[in-house]
Protein backbone atom coordinates (compact mmCIF):
# COMPACT_ATOMS: atom_id res chain seq x y z
CA UNK A 1 0.00 0.00 0.00
CA UNK A 2 3.04 2.50 0.74
CA UNK A 3 6.19 2.74 -0.86
CA UNK A 4 7.37 3.94 2.82
CA UNK A 5 11.58 3.26 2.96
CA UNK A 6 12.68 4.97 5.95
CA UNK A 7 12.46 8.33 7.97
CA UNK A 8 16.09 10.58 6.99
CA UNK A 9 16.89 14.05 9.49
CA UNK A 10 16.24 17.01 7.59
CA UNK A 11 19.08 18.61 8.83
CA UNK A 12 21.95 16.15 9.88
CA UNK A 13 20.58 13.29 7.02
CA UNK A 14 20.62 10.54 10.12
CA UNK A 15 18.73 7.53 8.70
CA UNK A 16 15.76 6.68 11.01
CA UNK A 17 13.25 3.20 11.28
CA UNK A 18 9.56 4.08 10.28
CA UNK A 19 7.95 1.42 11.66
CA UNK A 20 7.93 2.59 14.88
CA UNK A 21 6.77 5.85 16.47
CA UNK A 22 9.43 8.58 15.65
CA UNK A 23 9.48 12.05 16.90
CA UNK A 24 12.68 14.14 16.10
CA UNK A 25 16.28 12.88 15.08
CA UNK A 26 18.50 11.28 17.80
CA UNK A 27 21.33 12.54 16.86
CA UNK A 28 20.60 16.42 16.16
CA UNK A 29 17.19 17.28 16.93
CA UNK A 30 16.05 18.13 13.84
CA UNK A 31 13.35 17.20 11.94
CA UNK A 32 12.08 13.77 10.67
CA UNK A 33 11.33 13.16 6.92
CA UNK A 34 9.77 10.20 5.12
CA UNK A 35 11.74 9.01 2.32
CA UNK A 36 10.25 6.14 0.07
CA UNK A 37 11.10 3.45 -3.15
CA UNK A 38 10.37 6.09 -5.82
CA UNK A 39 12.87 3.74 -7.86
CA UNK A 40 9.95 1.37 -7.68
CA UNK A 41 7.44 0.35 -10.13
CA UNK A 42 5.31 3.31 -8.76
CA UNK A 43 1.78 4.10 -10.81
CA UNK A 44 2.08 6.29 -13.96
CA UNK A 45 0.65 9.98 -13.79
CA UNK A 46 -2.14 8.85 -15.75
CA UNK A 47 -2.64 6.01 -13.98
CA UNK A 48 -3.12 7.94 -10.40
CA UNK A 49 -4.99 11.05 -12.17
CA UNK A 50 -7.33 8.43 -12.89
CA UNK A 51 -8.14 7.67 -9.03
CA UNK A 52 -10.74 9.49 -7.42
CA UNK A 53 -9.40 12.93 -5.89
CA UNK A 54 -8.46 13.13 -2.78
CA UNK A 55 -5.62 13.04 0.36
CA UNK A 56 -4.92 9.42 -0.50
CA UNK A 57 -4.70 9.51 -4.22
CA UNK A 58 -1.24 8.61 -4.43
CA UNK A 59 -1.19 6.78 -1.61
CA UNK A 60 2.20 5.23 -2.54
CA UNK A 61 4.10 7.95 -1.16
CA UNK A 62 2.03 8.62 1.67
CA UNK A 63 2.91 6.81 5.00
CA UNK A 64 -0.51 4.98 6.14
CA UNK A 65 -0.16 1.53 5.54
CA UNK A 66 -4.20 1.22 4.94
CA UNK A 67 -3.40 3.17 1.80
CA UNK A 68 -6.38 4.18 -0.09
CA UNK A 69 -8.24 2.87 3.11
CA UNK A 70 -7.28 5.09 5.27
CA UNK A 71 -9.64 6.58 7.68
CA UNK A 72 -10.70 10.05 6.03
CA UNK A 73 -13.26 13.35 6.58
CA UNK A 74 -12.54 13.77 2.68
CA UNK A 75 -9.57 16.13 3.13
CA UNK A 76 -7.87 16.99 0.00
CA UNK A 77 -8.68 17.43 -3.46
CA UNK A 78 -9.30 21.54 -2.67
CA UNK A 79 -10.03 23.72 -5.86
CA UNK A 80 -7.40 25.62 -7.91
CA UNK A 81 -9.13 28.56 -8.44
CA UNK A 82 -8.79 31.03 -11.80
CA UNK A 83 -8.83 34.50 -10.18
CA UNK A 84 -8.60 37.18 -13.07
CA UNK A 85 -9.79 39.78 -10.39
CA UNK A 86 -5.91 39.68 -9.25
CA UNK A 87 -4.52 39.50 -12.38
CA UNK A 88 -4.35 37.68 -15.58
CA UNK A 89 -2.34 34.41 -14.60
CA UNK A 90 -3.35 34.28 -10.80
CA UNK A 91 -4.60 31.38 -9.32
CA UNK A 92 -5.77 30.39 -5.49
CA UNK A 93 -5.78 27.23 -4.02
CA UNK A 94 -8.48 27.66 -1.59
CA UNK A 95 -7.92 25.25 1.54
CA UNK A 96 -10.03 26.44 3.29
CA UNK A 97 -12.62 23.91 1.99
CA UNK A 98 -11.15 21.15 3.81
CA UNK A 99 -12.70 19.58 6.69
CA UNK A 100 -12.31 21.64 9.56
CA UNK A 101 -11.73 24.64 7.79
CA UNK A 102 -8.44 24.98 6.58
CA UNK A 103 -4.99 23.25 5.59
CA UNK A 104 -4.67 21.78 8.76
CA UNK A 105 -7.04 19.08 8.11
CA UNK A 106 -4.13 17.44 5.66
CA UNK A 107 -1.23 17.04 7.68
CA UNK A 108 -3.31 15.48 10.77
CA UNK A 109 -5.01 13.04 8.58
CA UNK A 110 -1.80 11.33 7.74
CA UNK A 111 -0.17 12.22 10.95
CA UNK A 112 -3.06 10.47 13.68
CA UNK A 113 -3.76 7.39 11.06
CA UNK A 114 0.09 6.23 11.25
CA UNK A 115 0.67 7.03 14.45
CA UNK A 116 -2.11 5.21 15.60
CA UNK A 117 -0.95 2.55 13.18
CA UNK A 118 1.99 2.52 15.32
CA UNK A 119 0.41 2.25 18.49
CA UNK A 120 -0.28 5.44 19.64
CA UNK A 121 -3.36 6.41 21.48
CA UNK A 122 -2.99 9.78 23.40
CA UNK A 123 -1.68 13.04 21.51
CA UNK A 124 -1.09 16.69 22.48
CA UNK A 125 0.14 19.41 20.86
CA UNK A 126 0.07 23.10 20.84
CA UNK A 127 -1.87 25.13 18.32
CA UNK A 128 -2.86 28.49 17.80
CA UNK A 129 -6.24 27.21 16.75
CA UNK A 130 -6.42 25.05 13.39
CA UNK A 131 -4.10 22.69 13.65
CA UNK A 132 -5.88 22.03 17.30
CA UNK A 133 -9.40 21.85 15.64
CA UNK A 134 -8.27 19.48 13.13
CA UNK A 135 -6.26 17.27 15.27
CA UNK A 136 -9.04 17.17 17.97
CA UNK A 137 -11.61 16.01 14.74
CA UNK A 138 -9.09 13.11 13.32
CA UNK A 139 -8.68 11.94 16.88
CA UNK A 140 -12.56 11.93 17.52
CA UNK A 141 -12.04 10.07 13.65
CA UNK A 142 -9.56 7.55 15.41
CA UNK A 143 -11.30 7.17 18.69
CA UNK A 144 -7.95 8.67 20.75
CA UNK A 145 -7.58 11.31 22.92
CA UNK A 146 -6.06 14.18 22.28
CA UNK A 147 -5.01 17.74 24.57
CA UNK A 148 -4.09 20.63 23.01
CA UNK A 149 -3.03 24.06 24.44
CA UNK A 150 -3.77 27.17 23.01
CA UNK A 151 -3.12 31.06 23.45
CA UNK A 152 -5.57 32.50 25.35
CA UNK A 153 -6.24 34.48 22.42
CA UNK A 154 -7.21 31.96 19.99
CA UNK A 155 -10.89 32.68 18.34
CA UNK A 156 -13.43 31.09 20.81
CA UNK A 157 -14.57 29.56 17.60
CA UNK A 158 -11.71 26.98 17.29
CA UNK A 159 -11.63 26.24 20.48
CA UNK A 160 -15.17 25.46 20.64
CA UNK A 161 -14.67 23.20 17.49
CA UNK A 162 -11.76 21.38 19.66
CA UNK A 163 -14.09 20.69 22.48
CA UNK A 164 -16.97 19.63 20.17
CA UNK A 165 -14.65 16.76 18.91
CA UNK A 166 -14.25 15.53 22.75
CA UNK A 167 -10.19 17.66 22.95
CA UNK A 168 -8.91 18.59 26.03
CA UNK A 169 -8.35 22.06 25.61
CA UNK A 170 -6.34 24.55 27.87
CA UNK A 171 -5.59 28.24 27.69
CA UNK A 172 -2.45 29.65 27.94
CA UNK A 173 -1.22 33.19 28.13
CA UNK A 174 1.28 33.80 25.70
CA UNK A 175 2.33 32.73 22.31
CA UNK A 176 2.49 29.22 20.50
CA UNK A 177 5.95 28.97 22.22
CA UNK A 178 4.38 29.51 25.69
CA UNK A 179 1.66 26.80 24.84
CA UNK A 180 4.56 24.37 23.64
CA UNK A 181 6.38 24.63 27.51
CA UNK A 182 2.96 23.72 29.19
CA UNK A 183 3.26 20.19 27.27
CA UNK A 184 7.30 19.20 27.88
CA UNK A 185 6.31 17.17 30.73
CA UNK A 186 2.76 15.63 29.66
CA UNK A 187 2.47 11.91 28.52
CA UNK A 188 1.79 11.52 24.96
CA UNK A 189 2.85 11.55 21.86
CA UNK A 190 3.37 15.15 20.20
CA UNK A 191 1.60 15.96 17.05
CA UNK A 192 3.56 19.60 17.28
CA UNK A 193 4.79 20.81 13.90
CA UNK A 194 7.63 19.17 13.03
CA UNK A 195 7.87 17.27 16.08
CA UNK A 196 7.17 13.98 13.98
CA UNK A 197 7.82 13.21 10.88
CA UNK A 198 3.99 12.63 9.02
CA UNK A 199 2.14 16.03 9.06
CA UNK A 200 4.84 17.17 6.44
CA UNK A 201 3.41 14.22 4.33
CA UNK A 202 0.13 15.57 4.19
CA UNK A 203 0.80 19.01 3.82
CA UNK A 204 2.92 18.32 0.68
CA UNK A 205 0.04 16.81 -1.46
CA UNK A 206 -0.87 20.61 -1.53
CA UNK A 207 2.60 20.87 -3.71
CA UNK A 208 1.44 17.35 -6.38
CA UNK A 209 -2.35 19.00 -6.39
CA UNK A 210 -0.97 22.21 -7.56
CA UNK A 211 0.73 19.89 -10.41
CA UNK A 212 -1.97 17.75 -11.46
CA UNK A 213 -4.58 20.56 -11.20
CA UNK A 214 -2.72 23.06 -14.08
CA UNK A 215 -0.95 20.30 -15.70
CA UNK A 216 2.15 22.17 -15.06
CA UNK A 217 4.44 23.78 -12.40
CA UNK A 218 3.72 27.67 -11.97
CA UNK A 219 6.03 29.89 -11.85
CA UNK A 220 5.37 31.41 -8.63
CA UNK A 221 4.13 29.98 -5.41
CA UNK A 222 2.64 31.83 -2.47
CA UNK A 223 2.87 30.92 0.75
CA UNK A 224 1.89 32.25 4.49
CA UNK A 225 4.46 30.66 6.81
CA UNK A 226 4.39 30.20 10.56
CA UNK A 227 5.83 26.71 11.14
CA UNK A 228 6.82 25.90 7.65
CA UNK A 229 5.19 22.49 7.00
CA UNK A 230 3.56 23.73 3.89
CA UNK A 231 6.30 25.41 2.06
CA UNK A 232 8.74 22.47 3.32
CA UNK A 233 6.06 19.75 1.92
CA UNK A 234 6.23 21.14 -1.36
CA UNK A 235 9.22 21.49 -1.96
CA UNK A 236 9.51 17.90 -0.62
CA UNK A 237 6.93 16.99 -3.37
CA UNK A 238 8.62 18.81 -6.31
CA UNK A 239 11.91 16.78 -5.36
CA UNK A 240 9.65 13.77 -5.61
CA UNK A 241 8.25 14.34 -8.46
CA UNK A 242 11.49 15.05 -10.18
CA UNK A 243 12.43 11.28 -9.01
CA UNK A 244 9.43 10.35 -10.54
CA UNK A 245 9.79 11.74 -13.80
CA UNK A 246 7.05 13.34 -13.83
CA UNK A 247 8.51 16.92 -13.90
CA UNK A 248 12.40 18.60 -14.69
CA UNK A 249 14.51 20.13 -12.43
CA UNK A 250 12.92 23.46 -12.78
CA UNK A 251 11.05 24.66 -9.89
CA UNK A 252 8.14 27.34 -8.68
CA UNK A 253 9.89 30.43 -7.19
CA UNK A 254 8.80 29.50 -3.60
CA UNK A 255 7.84 32.68 -1.53
CA UNK A 256 7.58 32.92 2.57
CA UNK A 257 4.95 35.11 4.00
CA UNK A 258 4.68 36.79 7.26
CA UNK A 259 3.35 39.05 9.56
CA UNK A 260 5.66 42.26 10.09
CA UNK A 261 4.97 41.58 13.79
CA UNK A 262 6.69 37.90 13.84
CA UNK A 263 8.80 37.42 11.15
CA UNK A 264 11.90 35.55 11.96
CA UNK A 265 12.20 33.44 8.73
CA UNK A 266 11.70 37.07 6.61
CA UNK A 267 14.56 37.93 8.50
CA UNK A 268 16.65 35.26 8.37
CA UNK A 269 16.31 35.28 4.65
CA UNK A 270 17.11 38.99 4.50
CA UNK A 271 20.96 38.44 6.27
CA UNK A 272 21.61 35.23 4.59
CA UNK A 273 21.45 32.99 7.71
CA UNK A 274 20.72 29.59 7.52
CA UNK A 275 19.06 29.49 10.84
CA UNK A 276 16.78 31.93 12.03
CA UNK A 277 16.79 33.05 15.18
CA UNK A 278 13.82 33.47 17.39
CA UNK A 279 11.34 36.22 17.14
CA UNK A 280 11.62 38.28 20.68
CA UNK A 281 7.89 40.04 21.81
CA UNK A 282 5.32 38.63 18.69
CA UNK A 283 3.44 41.78 18.34
CA UNK A 284 -0.40 40.67 17.61
CA UNK A 285 -1.65 39.72 14.31
CA UNK A 286 -5.10 39.11 13.08
CA UNK A 287 -3.11 35.99 10.83
CA UNK A 288 -2.54 34.33 14.15
CA UNK A 289 -1.31 31.19 12.26
CA UNK A 290 2.23 33.62 11.36
CA UNK A 291 2.66 34.01 14.93
CA UNK A 292 5.25 31.36 15.50
CA UNK A 293 8.35 33.26 17.30
CA UNK A 294 10.87 30.00 16.46
CA UNK A 295 10.30 27.21 13.40
CA UNK A 296 11.58 23.52 14.32
CA UNK A 297 11.63 23.46 10.45
CA UNK A 298 13.57 26.71 9.52
CA UNK A 299 16.73 25.52 7.87
CA UNK A 300 14.73 23.53 5.57
CA UNK A 301 12.48 26.88 5.07
CA UNK A 302 15.19 28.74 3.90
CA UNK A 303 17.04 26.52 1.84
CA UNK A 304 13.76 25.66 0.23
CA UNK A 305 12.96 29.07 -0.49
CA UNK A 306 16.93 29.62 -1.70
CA UNK A 307 17.39 26.80 -4.21
CA UNK A 308 14.06 27.88 -5.78
CA UNK A 309 14.85 31.33 -6.05
CA UNK A 310 12.18 32.28 -4.02
CA UNK A 311 12.31 35.18 -1.44
CA UNK A 312 10.26 35.67 1.51
CA UNK A 313 8.15 39.10 2.29
CA UNK A 314 6.76 40.77 5.42
CA UNK A 315 3.53 42.59 5.43
CA UNK A 316 1.78 44.85 8.28
CA UNK A 317 -1.73 44.33 9.84
CA UNK A 318 -3.10 47.30 6.97
CA UNK A 319 -1.69 45.52 4.08
CA UNK A 320 -2.86 42.32 5.25
CA UNK A 321 -6.36 43.67 5.88
CA UNK A 322 -6.78 44.82 2.58
CA UNK A 323 -5.58 42.27 1.12
CA UNK A 324 -8.09 39.75 2.95
CA UNK A 325 -11.17 42.10 2.12
CA UNK A 326 -9.72 42.10 -1.69
CA UNK A 327 -9.72 38.49 -2.20
CA UNK A 328 -13.68 38.53 -0.98
CA UNK A 329 -14.47 41.26 -3.24
CA UNK A 330 -12.12 40.40 -6.53
CA UNK A 331 -12.96 36.68 -6.52
CA UNK A 332 -15.52 35.99 -4.06
CA UNK A 333 -13.31 33.70 -1.60
CA UNK A 334 -14.16 34.81 1.87
CA UNK A 335 -10.19 34.08 2.83
CA UNK A 336 -8.08 34.00 6.13
CA UNK A 337 -6.09 36.23 7.14
CA UNK A 338 -2.88 34.63 5.71
CA UNK A 339 -4.49 34.02 3.09
CA UNK A 340 -4.77 38.61 2.31
CA UNK A 341 -1.42 38.34 3.34
CA UNK A 342 -0.08 36.41 0.60
CA UNK A 343 -2.38 39.04 -1.63
CA UNK A 344 -0.74 41.27 -0.56
CA UNK A 345 2.79 40.19 -0.93
CA UNK A 346 2.28 39.47 -4.10
CA UNK A 347 1.07 43.27 -4.80
CA UNK A 348 4.44 44.06 -2.89
CA UNK A 349 6.40 41.75 -5.60
CA UNK A 350 4.80 43.24 -8.21
CA UNK A 351 4.84 47.30 -7.31
CA UNK A 352 8.52 46.34 -6.96
CA UNK A 353 9.17 44.25 -10.01
CA UNK A 354 9.88 41.21 -8.80
CA UNK A 355 7.98 39.35 -10.75
CA UNK A 356 5.35 40.80 -13.60
CA UNK A 357 1.95 39.83 -14.23
CA UNK A 358 3.49 37.32 -17.09
CA UNK A 359 4.23 35.35 -13.81
CA UNK A 360 2.40 32.22 -13.44
CA UNK A 361 1.28 32.49 -9.70
CA UNK A 362 -0.54 30.47 -7.08
CA UNK A 363 -1.96 32.26 -4.24
CA UNK A 364 -2.72 29.71 -0.86
CA UNK A 365 -5.30 30.65 1.09
CA UNK A 366 -4.99 28.31 4.19
CA UNK A 367 -8.07 28.79 6.03
CA UNK A 368 -11.96 29.76 6.02
CA UNK A 369 -12.79 33.89 7.32
CA UNK A 370 -15.04 31.87 9.53
CA UNK A 371 -12.49 30.54 11.76
CA UNK A 372 -11.06 33.69 12.30
CA UNK A 373 -14.32 35.19 14.69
Amino acid sequence: MTYLSHLECGNCSARHESDRLQSRCVSCSGPLLARYRLTDALPSLEEVLSRPPGQHRFHEVLPNATGPDTPTLGEGATPLLAAPGLGPAVWVKDEAQNPTGSFKARGMAVALARSVELGATRFHLPSNGNAGAAAAAYAALHGVTVTVTMPANTPEVLVAMAELSGAEVIGVEGTIADAAALLADRPGFSLATLAEPYRIEGKKMMGYEVVWDLGRLPDVIFYPTGGGTGLVGMVKAFDEMEQLGWIDSERPKMVAVQSDACAPIVRAFNSGAVEADPWDDPGETKAFGLRVPSAIGDRLMLSGLRDTGGTAVAVSEDELARGTRRLASATGILGSPEGGACLAAYEILLDDGWLTQRDEVVLFNTGAAANYH
